[in-house]
Protein backbone atom coordinates (compact mmCIF):
# COMPACT_ATOMS: atom_id res chain seq x y z
CA UNK A 1 0.00 0.00 0.00
CA UNK A 2 1.28 3.36 -0.88
CA UNK A 3 2.37 5.60 1.98
CA UNK A 4 0.78 8.93 2.39
CA UNK A 5 1.78 12.40 3.98
CA UNK A 6 -0.14 11.62 6.99
CA UNK A 7 1.60 8.49 7.39
CA UNK A 8 5.34 10.22 7.23
CA UNK A 9 3.59 12.66 10.17
CA UNK A 10 2.36 9.48 11.88
CA UNK A 11 5.67 7.96 12.05
CA UNK A 12 7.51 11.30 13.29
CA UNK A 13 4.73 11.99 15.91
CA UNK A 14 5.09 7.98 17.10
CA UNK A 15 8.75 7.61 16.87
CA UNK A 16 9.87 11.25 17.76
CA UNK A 17 11.29 11.73 14.65
CA UNK A 18 13.81 15.07 14.17
CA UNK A 19 15.39 14.83 11.28
CA UNK A 20 14.38 13.25 7.92
CA UNK A 21 17.34 12.99 5.57
CA UNK A 22 16.93 12.75 1.41
CA UNK A 23 19.22 10.65 -0.11
CA UNK A 24 20.23 11.18 -3.83
CA UNK A 25 22.45 9.32 -6.27
CA UNK A 26 25.01 10.86 -8.35
CA UNK A 27 26.20 9.51 -11.52
CA UNK A 28 28.68 6.92 -10.18
CA UNK A 29 25.95 5.93 -8.41
CA UNK A 30 26.82 6.89 -4.58
CA UNK A 31 24.55 8.16 -1.92
CA UNK A 32 24.87 11.73 -1.47
CA UNK A 33 22.43 13.49 1.17
CA UNK A 34 20.60 16.97 2.83
CA UNK A 35 18.65 16.66 5.72
CA UNK A 36 15.98 19.02 6.84
CA UNK A 37 14.21 19.66 10.60
CA UNK A 38 11.05 17.00 10.95
CA UNK A 39 8.64 19.90 11.89
CA UNK A 40 9.39 21.12 8.04
CA UNK A 41 8.26 18.07 6.48
CA UNK A 42 4.86 18.88 4.76
CA UNK A 43 2.72 18.05 1.75
CA UNK A 44 4.51 21.42 0.19
CA UNK A 45 7.89 19.22 0.35
CA UNK A 46 6.52 16.73 -2.34
CA UNK A 47 5.45 19.40 -4.19
CA UNK A 48 8.57 21.95 -4.15
CA UNK A 49 11.01 19.52 -3.53
CA UNK A 50 14.99 20.05 -2.20
CA UNK A 51 16.99 22.08 -4.66
CA UNK A 52 20.32 20.69 -5.26
CA UNK A 53 23.18 21.80 -8.16
CA UNK A 54 23.00 18.65 -10.54
CA UNK A 55 26.20 19.77 -12.07
CA UNK A 56 28.11 18.81 -8.83
CA UNK A 57 26.30 15.26 -8.33
CA UNK A 58 28.07 14.85 -12.31
CA UNK A 59 25.19 15.64 -14.54
CA UNK A 60 26.00 17.46 -17.36
CA UNK A 61 22.65 19.64 -18.51
CA UNK A 62 21.59 21.57 -21.23
CA UNK A 63 18.87 23.42 -18.76
CA UNK A 64 20.46 25.27 -15.52
CA UNK A 65 22.03 22.63 -12.88
CA UNK A 66 19.88 23.83 -10.34
CA UNK A 67 17.30 21.12 -10.18
CA UNK A 68 15.09 20.09 -7.12
CA UNK A 69 14.56 16.51 -5.59
CA UNK A 70 10.71 15.33 -4.73
CA UNK A 71 10.82 12.48 -2.37
CA UNK A 72 9.32 9.13 -3.08
CA UNK A 73 7.19 8.67 0.40
CA UNK A 74 6.89 4.95 -0.11
CA UNK A 75 10.42 4.57 0.37
CA UNK A 76 10.37 6.35 3.94
CA UNK A 77 12.57 3.64 6.89
CA UNK A 78 13.65 5.03 10.17
CA UNK A 79 17.56 5.11 9.47
CA UNK A 80 19.11 2.89 12.26
CA UNK A 81 22.33 4.52 11.66
CA UNK A 82 21.48 7.82 13.47
CA UNK A 83 21.65 8.81 16.79
CA UNK A 84 19.61 11.73 15.84
CA UNK A 85 16.03 9.95 15.52
CA UNK A 86 15.99 10.01 11.34
CA UNK A 87 13.77 8.97 8.44
CA UNK A 88 15.28 8.35 5.57
CA UNK A 89 14.05 8.20 2.05
CA UNK A 90 15.11 8.33 -2.05
CA UNK A 91 13.35 10.01 -4.98
CA UNK A 92 13.29 11.50 -7.73
CA UNK A 93 15.32 14.74 -9.21
CA UNK A 94 13.06 17.31 -11.32
CA UNK A 95 13.96 20.17 -13.75
CA UNK A 96 12.68 23.46 -12.27
CA UNK A 97 10.01 24.28 -14.86
CA UNK A 98 7.05 26.39 -15.30
CA UNK A 99 3.59 25.61 -14.49
CA UNK A 100 5.18 21.81 -13.61
CA UNK A 101 9.08 20.36 -12.69
CA UNK A 102 10.03 17.64 -15.51
CA UNK A 103 12.02 15.04 -14.67
CA UNK A 104 15.53 14.88 -15.30
CA UNK A 105 15.99 12.54 -17.57
CA UNK A 106 19.93 12.03 -17.00
CA UNK A 107 18.62 10.83 -12.94
CA UNK A 108 19.68 6.80 -12.99
CA UNK A 109 16.12 6.48 -10.77
CA UNK A 110 14.52 8.15 -13.58
CA UNK A 111 16.33 5.94 -16.12
CA UNK A 112 15.03 2.96 -14.79
CA UNK A 113 11.33 3.74 -14.16
CA UNK A 114 11.32 4.94 -17.71
CA UNK A 115 13.44 1.56 -19.04
CA UNK A 116 10.43 -0.09 -17.26
CA UNK A 117 7.80 1.83 -18.99
CA UNK A 118 9.51 1.43 -22.42
CA UNK A 119 9.45 -2.31 -21.54
CA UNK A 120 5.14 -1.99 -20.89
CA UNK A 121 5.20 -0.14 -24.32
CA UNK A 122 6.38 -2.40 -26.05
CA UNK A 123 3.89 -5.06 -24.75
CA UNK A 124 6.69 -7.62 -24.17
CA UNK A 125 6.16 -7.86 -20.08
CA UNK A 126 4.86 -5.53 -17.82
CA UNK A 127 7.30 -6.01 -15.25
CA UNK A 128 10.82 -7.11 -14.73
CA UNK A 129 12.28 -8.79 -11.67
CA UNK A 130 16.05 -9.42 -10.63
CA UNK A 131 18.06 -10.76 -8.35
CA UNK A 132 21.52 -9.37 -7.65
CA UNK A 133 23.92 -11.20 -5.43
CA UNK A 134 25.97 -9.00 -3.18
CA UNK A 135 29.35 -10.27 -3.07
CA UNK A 136 31.86 -8.48 -1.05
CA UNK A 137 34.78 -8.14 1.49
CA UNK A 138 35.30 -7.32 5.25
CA UNK A 139 38.98 -5.95 6.08
CA UNK A 140 40.06 -4.99 9.98
CA UNK A 141 42.22 -2.60 8.22
CA UNK A 142 43.11 -0.94 4.69
CA UNK A 143 45.15 2.01 4.03
CA UNK A 144 46.22 3.50 0.62
CA UNK A 145 48.82 6.16 -0.14
CA UNK A 146 48.95 7.56 -3.90
CA UNK A 147 51.56 10.52 -3.79
CA UNK A 148 55.08 11.37 -5.83
CA UNK A 149 57.14 9.95 -3.87
CA UNK A 150 54.84 6.95 -2.50
CA UNK A 151 52.37 4.23 -4.30
CA UNK A 152 50.97 1.69 -2.36
CA UNK A 153 48.07 0.25 -0.67
CA UNK A 154 47.12 -2.53 2.21
CA UNK A 155 44.43 -4.47 3.75
CA UNK A 156 44.27 -7.35 6.12
CA UNK A 157 41.40 -9.51 7.61
CA UNK A 158 42.46 -11.69 10.81
CA UNK A 159 41.45 -15.19 9.03
CA UNK A 160 43.98 -14.36 6.10
CA UNK A 161 46.03 -17.31 5.42
CA UNK A 162 49.53 -14.91 5.65
CA UNK A 163 48.40 -14.28 9.29
CA UNK A 164 48.89 -18.28 9.91
CA UNK A 165 51.82 -17.20 12.06
CA UNK A 166 50.92 -14.28 14.05
CA UNK A 167 46.85 -14.74 14.31
CA UNK A 168 47.17 -16.48 17.93
CA UNK A 169 43.29 -17.80 17.36
CA UNK A 170 43.63 -20.86 14.95
CA UNK A 171 41.30 -18.73 12.56
CA UNK A 172 43.44 -18.82 9.71
CA UNK A 173 41.81 -20.50 6.48
CA UNK A 174 43.54 -21.45 3.47
CA UNK A 175 43.99 -19.60 0.50
CA UNK A 176 40.56 -19.59 -1.10
CA UNK A 177 38.96 -22.26 1.03
CA UNK A 178 36.75 -20.39 2.95
CA UNK A 179 32.94 -20.87 0.74
CA UNK A 180 30.78 -21.67 3.41
CA UNK A 181 33.36 -22.40 5.78
CA UNK A 182 31.34 -22.26 9.50
CA UNK A 183 31.98 -21.20 13.11
CA UNK A 184 34.83 -20.67 14.69
CA UNK A 185 36.46 -19.56 11.46
CA UNK A 186 33.32 -17.59 10.05
CA UNK A 187 34.15 -14.79 12.27
CA UNK A 188 31.79 -12.00 10.37
CA UNK A 189 28.76 -14.20 10.52
CA UNK A 190 27.14 -12.05 13.67
CA UNK A 191 27.79 -8.97 11.35
CA UNK A 192 26.40 -10.68 8.82
CA UNK A 193 23.28 -11.54 10.42
CA UNK A 194 22.78 -7.97 12.00
CA UNK A 195 23.24 -6.64 8.63
CA UNK A 196 20.43 -8.88 7.33
CA UNK A 197 17.82 -8.29 9.93
CA UNK A 198 18.46 -4.33 9.06
CA UNK A 199 17.92 -4.87 5.20
CA UNK A 200 14.31 -6.94 6.37
CA UNK A 201 13.14 -3.89 8.53
CA UNK A 202 14.00 -1.89 5.51
CA UNK A 203 11.50 -4.06 3.51
CA UNK A 204 14.09 -6.43 1.82
CA UNK A 205 13.47 -9.32 1.69
CA UNK A 206 16.48 -12.11 1.54
CA UNK A 207 17.50 -15.90 0.62
CA UNK A 208 20.53 -16.07 2.73
CA UNK A 209 23.97 -15.06 3.70
CA UNK A 210 27.46 -17.23 3.55
CA UNK A 211 30.51 -16.85 3.20
CA UNK A 212 32.72 -16.77 0.00
CA UNK A 213 35.42 -18.48 -1.38
CA UNK A 214 38.41 -15.86 -0.42
CA UNK A 215 39.69 -16.94 2.57
CA UNK A 216 40.58 -13.27 3.11
CA UNK A 217 37.63 -11.61 4.21
CA UNK A 218 35.00 -12.34 1.72
CA UNK A 219 31.42 -12.98 2.09
CA UNK A 220 27.98 -12.66 0.19
CA UNK A 221 24.11 -11.76 0.81
CA UNK A 222 21.32 -12.75 -1.61
CA UNK A 223 18.06 -10.87 -1.74
CA UNK A 224 14.61 -12.30 -3.46
CA UNK A 225 14.12 -11.35 -6.41
CA UNK A 226 12.18 -8.16 -6.87
CA UNK A 227 10.77 -5.80 -9.59
CA UNK A 228 13.51 -4.36 -11.49
CA UNK A 229 13.33 -0.45 -9.75
CA UNK A 230 12.59 -1.44 -6.42
CA UNK A 231 15.60 -3.94 -6.46
CA UNK A 232 17.84 -0.40 -7.50
CA UNK A 233 16.59 1.18 -4.65
CA UNK A 234 17.51 -1.77 -2.66
CA UNK A 235 20.82 -2.18 -4.06
CA UNK A 236 21.55 0.96 -2.78
CA UNK A 237 20.59 0.58 1.07
CA UNK A 238 21.83 -3.30 1.00
CA UNK A 239 25.33 -1.20 0.71
CA UNK A 240 24.62 1.53 2.60
CA UNK A 241 23.68 -1.07 5.37
CA UNK A 242 26.91 -2.94 4.99
CA UNK A 243 29.03 -0.16 4.88
CA UNK A 244 27.55 1.38 7.91
CA UNK A 245 27.33 -2.09 10.12
CA UNK A 246 30.81 -2.78 9.34
CA UNK A 247 32.03 0.41 10.70
CA UNK A 248 29.90 0.21 13.75
CA UNK A 249 32.29 -2.93 14.05
CA UNK A 250 35.80 -1.53 13.84
CA UNK A 251 35.64 -3.04 10.69
CA UNK A 252 35.48 -1.90 6.54
CA UNK A 253 33.25 -3.14 3.67
CA UNK A 254 34.37 -2.85 0.24
CA UNK A 255 32.52 -3.97 -2.88
CA UNK A 256 35.74 -3.40 -5.36
CA UNK A 257 35.78 -6.33 -7.60
CA UNK A 258 39.78 -7.57 -7.01
CA UNK A 259 40.62 -6.20 -3.73
CA UNK A 260 43.17 -8.26 -3.21
CA UNK A 261 45.80 -9.86 -6.00
CA UNK A 262 45.27 -13.72 -6.40
CA UNK A 263 42.36 -14.14 -4.13
CA UNK A 264 38.83 -14.49 -5.35
CA UNK A 265 37.24 -11.27 -7.07
CA UNK A 266 33.77 -10.22 -5.81
CA UNK A 267 30.68 -9.73 -8.56
CA UNK A 268 27.31 -8.66 -8.53
CA UNK A 269 25.57 -11.70 -10.69
CA UNK A 270 22.24 -10.19 -11.68
CA UNK A 271 19.58 -13.30 -12.02
CA UNK A 272 16.18 -11.88 -14.03
CA UNK A 273 12.81 -13.27 -15.61
CA UNK A 274 10.14 -11.41 -17.10
CA UNK A 275 6.41 -11.29 -15.82
CA UNK A 276 3.42 -10.45 -18.49
CA UNK A 277 -0.29 -10.63 -16.74
CA UNK A 278 0.88 -12.36 -13.94
CA UNK A 279 2.47 -15.44 -16.25
CA UNK A 280 6.22 -16.33 -16.31
CA UNK A 281 7.31 -15.08 -20.33
CA UNK A 282 11.08 -16.82 -19.73
CA UNK A 283 9.12 -20.37 -19.26
CA UNK A 284 8.88 -23.10 -21.93
CA UNK A 285 8.79 -27.23 -20.69
CA UNK A 286 10.11 -27.70 -24.29
CA UNK A 287 12.92 -25.02 -24.75
CA UNK A 288 16.45 -25.45 -23.90
CA UNK A 289 16.83 -25.74 -20.22
CA UNK A 290 13.10 -24.77 -20.14
CA UNK A 291 13.25 -21.40 -21.23
CA UNK A 292 11.12 -20.40 -23.99
CA UNK A 293 12.24 -18.48 -26.98
CA UNK A 294 11.89 -15.11 -25.92
CA UNK A 295 14.24 -15.57 -22.83
CA UNK A 296 17.02 -16.66 -26.03
CA UNK A 297 16.22 -14.14 -27.95
CA UNK A 298 16.76 -11.76 -24.37
CA UNK A 299 20.25 -13.88 -23.84
CA UNK A 300 20.75 -12.99 -27.30
CA UNK A 301 20.69 -9.28 -26.96
CA UNK A 302 22.72 -9.30 -23.96
CA UNK A 303 25.23 -11.29 -25.58
CA UNK A 304 25.09 -8.91 -29.05
CA UNK A 305 25.47 -5.60 -26.74
CA UNK A 306 27.63 -7.37 -23.62
CA UNK A 307 31.24 -5.54 -24.79
CA UNK A 308 29.01 -2.05 -24.75
CA UNK A 309 27.25 -3.28 -21.18
CA UNK A 310 30.70 -4.00 -19.86
CA UNK A 311 30.93 0.12 -19.67
CA UNK A 312 27.80 0.32 -17.68
CA UNK A 313 28.14 -3.23 -15.63
CA UNK A 314 31.66 -3.10 -15.04
CA UNK A 315 32.73 0.68 -15.26
CA UNK A 316 36.09 0.68 -12.76
CA UNK A 317 39.42 -0.37 -14.08
CA UNK A 318 39.73 -2.55 -11.37
CA UNK A 319 36.61 -4.85 -12.46
CA UNK A 320 38.34 -5.65 -15.68
CA UNK A 321 41.30 -7.56 -12.96
CA UNK A 322 38.40 -10.12 -11.83
CA UNK A 323 37.28 -10.80 -15.16
CA UNK A 324 39.87 -12.74 -15.87
CA UNK A 325 40.41 -17.22 -15.91
CA UNK A 326 39.95 -19.04 -12.83
CA UNK A 327 38.23 -17.88 -10.48
CA UNK A 328 34.49 -18.06 -11.55
CA UNK A 329 34.60 -14.70 -12.91
CA UNK A 330 33.12 -14.92 -17.00
CA UNK A 331 35.52 -14.31 -19.86
CA UNK A 332 33.22 -15.89 -22.22
CA UNK A 333 30.35 -14.39 -24.57
CA UNK A 334 27.92 -17.83 -24.10
CA UNK A 335 25.54 -19.14 -22.15
CA UNK A 336 25.10 -22.63 -20.54
CA UNK A 337 23.34 -24.51 -17.90
CA UNK A 338 24.90 -24.52 -14.67
CA UNK A 339 28.33 -23.27 -16.01
CA UNK A 340 30.33 -20.55 -14.78
CA UNK A 341 32.83 -19.76 -16.92
CA UNK A 342 29.99 -18.37 -19.04
CA UNK A 343 28.84 -15.11 -19.12
CA UNK A 344 25.20 -15.98 -18.85
CA UNK A 345 24.58 -19.08 -16.23
CA UNK A 346 21.10 -20.31 -16.19
CA UNK A 347 20.98 -21.95 -12.51
CA UNK A 348 19.35 -25.43 -13.19
CA UNK A 349 18.08 -25.54 -9.48
CA UNK A 350 15.36 -22.67 -10.72
CA UNK A 351 12.83 -25.64 -11.61
CA UNK A 352 9.43 -23.49 -11.18
CA UNK A 353 8.02 -22.10 -14.29
CA UNK A 354 7.63 -18.46 -12.41
CA UNK A 355 11.48 -18.68 -11.17
CA UNK A 356 13.11 -20.01 -14.78
CA UNK A 357 15.84 -17.25 -15.13
CA UNK A 358 19.16 -16.74 -16.13
CA UNK A 359 21.84 -15.12 -14.57
CA UNK A 360 24.37 -12.39 -16.22
CA UNK A 361 28.20 -13.03 -14.25
CA UNK A 362 29.85 -10.52 -15.28
CA UNK A 363 28.37 -7.29 -13.49
CA UNK A 364 30.07 -5.76 -10.12
CA UNK A 365 28.62 -3.44 -7.33
CA UNK A 366 31.29 -0.80 -8.64
CA UNK A 367 28.27 0.20 -11.11
CA UNK A 368 25.28 2.58 -10.18
CA UNK A 369 22.60 -0.29 -10.27
CA UNK A 370 20.23 2.18 -11.93
CA UNK A 371 22.07 2.73 -15.01
CA UNK A 372 23.03 -1.29 -14.85
CA UNK A 373 19.38 -2.90 -14.58
CA UNK A 374 18.15 -0.65 -16.64
CA UNK A 375 20.92 -1.33 -19.56
CA UNK A 376 20.08 -4.69 -19.03
CA UNK A 377 16.97 -4.37 -19.38
CA UNK A 378 17.29 -2.51 -22.85
CA UNK A 379 19.49 -4.90 -24.42
CA UNK A 380 17.46 -7.57 -23.47
CA UNK A 381 14.29 -6.56 -25.16
CA UNK A 382 16.77 -5.48 -28.73
CA UNK A 383 17.14 -8.85 -28.57
CA UNK A 384 13.56 -10.02 -28.45
CA UNK A 385 12.72 -6.90 -30.66
CA UNK A 386 15.12 -8.09 -33.17
CA UNK A 387 15.18 -11.49 -32.43
CA UNK A 388 18.83 -12.20 -31.84
CA UNK A 389 18.84 -16.23 -31.53
CA UNK A 390 22.21 -16.83 -29.24
CA UNK A 391 22.66 -20.40 -30.57
CA UNK A 392 22.52 -18.96 -34.24
CA UNK A 393 24.67 -16.61 -33.75
CA UNK A 394 27.41 -19.08 -31.93
CA UNK A 395 27.41 -18.25 -28.42
CA UNK A 396 26.13 -21.43 -26.73
CA UNK A 397 25.39 -23.56 -25.25
CA UNK A 398 28.32 -24.03 -24.22
CA UNK A 399 28.21 -27.11 -21.59
CA UNK A 400 31.56 -27.29 -20.81
CA UNK A 401 34.19 -25.70 -18.62
CA UNK A 402 35.59 -22.85 -20.57
CA UNK A 403 38.59 -22.47 -19.15
CA UNK A 404 39.76 -25.78 -19.82
CA UNK A 405 39.51 -25.39 -23.78
CA UNK A 406 42.96 -26.08 -25.68
CA UNK A 407 44.18 -22.15 -26.96
CA UNK A 408 42.93 -23.45 -30.35
CA UNK A 409 39.35 -23.72 -29.32
CA UNK A 410 39.32 -20.02 -26.82
CA UNK A 411 40.90 -18.40 -30.04
CA UNK A 412 37.28 -19.84 -31.77
CA UNK A 413 35.62 -17.79 -28.81
CA UNK A 414 34.34 -14.08 -28.47
CA UNK A 415 35.57 -13.02 -25.10
CA UNK A 416 34.84 -9.56 -22.86
CA UNK A 417 36.45 -6.95 -23.15
CA UNK A 418 39.99 -6.85 -20.75
CA UNK A 419 40.21 -3.33 -20.11
CA UNK A 420 37.70 -0.72 -19.15
CA UNK A 421 39.16 1.72 -22.33
CA UNK A 422 38.02 -1.46 -24.42
CA UNK A 423 34.41 -1.32 -22.92
CA UNK A 424 34.42 2.72 -23.35
CA UNK A 425 35.08 2.03 -26.88
CA UNK A 426 32.37 -0.45 -27.61
CA UNK A 427 30.12 2.07 -25.63
CA UNK A 428 30.57 4.41 -28.23
CA UNK A 429 30.08 2.14 -31.12
CA UNK A 430 27.11 0.61 -29.65
CA UNK A 431 23.86 2.52 -27.96
CA UNK A 432 21.19 2.63 -30.02
CA UNK A 433 19.50 -0.02 -28.01
CA UNK A 434 19.87 2.19 -25.00
CA UNK A 435 18.74 5.47 -26.39
CA UNK A 436 15.66 3.52 -27.96
CA UNK A 437 12.42 5.16 -26.69
CA UNK A 438 14.00 7.97 -25.25
CA UNK A 439 15.19 5.76 -21.65
CA UNK A 440 19.06 6.69 -21.93
CA UNK A 441 19.45 9.93 -23.09
CA UNK A 442 22.42 10.64 -25.54
CA UNK A 443 24.00 13.64 -23.45
CA UNK A 444 24.31 11.36 -20.84
CA UNK A 445 26.06 8.90 -22.27
CA UNK A 446 27.82 11.10 -23.82
CA UNK A 447 29.11 12.70 -20.40
CA UNK A 448 29.81 9.07 -18.81
CA UNK A 449 31.86 8.12 -21.08
CA UNK A 450 34.15 11.28 -20.99
CA UNK A 451 34.35 10.70 -17.47
CA UNK A 452 35.15 7.72 -17.33
CA UNK A 453 37.96 8.32 -20.31
CA UNK A 454 39.62 10.72 -17.74
CA UNK A 455 39.40 8.32 -15.13
CA UNK A 456 41.42 5.93 -17.10
CA UNK A 457 43.48 8.52 -18.27
CA UNK A 458 44.00 9.47 -14.80
CA UNK A 459 44.83 6.08 -13.46
CA UNK A 460 47.31 5.14 -16.81
CA UNK A 461 49.20 7.63 -15.53
CA UNK A 462 50.26 6.84 -12.02
CA UNK A 463 53.09 3.94 -11.74
CA UNK A 464 51.96 1.10 -9.81
CA UNK A 465 54.25 -1.39 -7.33
CA UNK A 466 54.60 -4.10 -9.90
CA UNK A 467 56.04 -1.64 -12.15
CA UNK A 468 59.35 -1.07 -9.92
CA UNK A 469 59.18 -5.24 -9.35
CA UNK A 470 59.35 -5.70 -13.22
CA UNK A 471 61.41 -2.64 -14.28
CA UNK A 472 63.52 -1.07 -11.78
CA UNK A 473 66.58 -2.83 -11.93
CA UNK A 474 67.03 -2.94 -15.81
Amino acid sequence: MKKTVQDILDLIAQNDIKMIDFKMVDINGQFRHVTIPAKNFSEDTLISGIGFDASNYGYSVVEKSDMVFIPDIDTAIIDPFCKVPTISMTGNAMIIDYPENRPLAQYPRNIVLAAENYMRELGIADKMYILPEFEFYLFDNVGWEVAPYAVSAHVDAEQSYWNSMNEGTGNVIAKQKAYHIAKPFDVAYEMRSEMCMMMEEAGIELNYHHPEVAASGQFEIEPQLGEMSKMADATMMIKYIIHNVAREHGKTATFMPKPIYGEAGSGMHVHMLLMKDGEPVFSDDNGYAHLSREAHYFMGGLLKHINSLCALTNPSTNSFKRLVPGFEAPVTVGYATSNRSAVIRIPAYAKSADRRRFELRNPDATCNPYFCYAAILMAGLDGIKNKIDPHENGWGPYDMNLYHLSDEEKAKLSHLPTSLEAALDALEADHDYLTAGGVFPEALLKNFIASKRAECSEMAKIPHPAEFEKYYNL
